[in-house]
């Protein structure tokens, strides 16, 4: 399993949207997304994506976590904690000294254990997975 940055096709990133049963936007849609996120993570199985994480923000304050999936038979194999990771170190990479920002996200119902292990807080919502919140500082 590797990770990889910002190679994930529009049409890749299409089939790991909808492996989890989330309706896909068009590829016109998601290529622009693509475009203007701040980075994209991929993990592959050899040459198979077979999860993704999306990270959208300012760069100076606020960075959010969007389109985080993992094929169903994929799951539980520490890819997710890898893919985390991989954002970490990547905001940690564009923090200067002496900055904190916010790191955010919505989780899915029901996965918000997984969010708690790397520190983020449940901010609660009725209808939906809670919204999860945690400052990140330059280490």
């Amino acid at each position: 399993m590797r990770i990889e940055q910002d190679r994930l096709s529009a049409a890749q990133f299409k089939d790991l949207f909808k492996s989890v049963g989330w309706q896909a936007p068009s590829l016109e849609q998601i290529e622009v997304a693509l475009s203007n996120s701040m980075a994209v993570f991929c993990a592959y199985d050899d040459e198979i994506p077979v999860g993704m994480i999306r990270l959208i923000g300012d760069g100076g304050m606020s960075f959010y976590v969007k389109d985080f999936a993992i094929r169903p038979q994929y799951q539980g194999q520490g890819i997710g904690r890898l893919l985390m990771e991989s954002v970490e170190e990547y905001i940690q990479s564009q923090l200067k000294e002496g900055w904190a920002v916010s790191l955010e996200l919505i989780s899915s119902k029901g996965k918000e254990s997984f969010y708690e292990k790397f520190g983020f807080e449940v901010r609660p919502c009725a209808w939906d997975g809670a919204g999860m919140f945690k400052m990140v500082r330059k280490k």
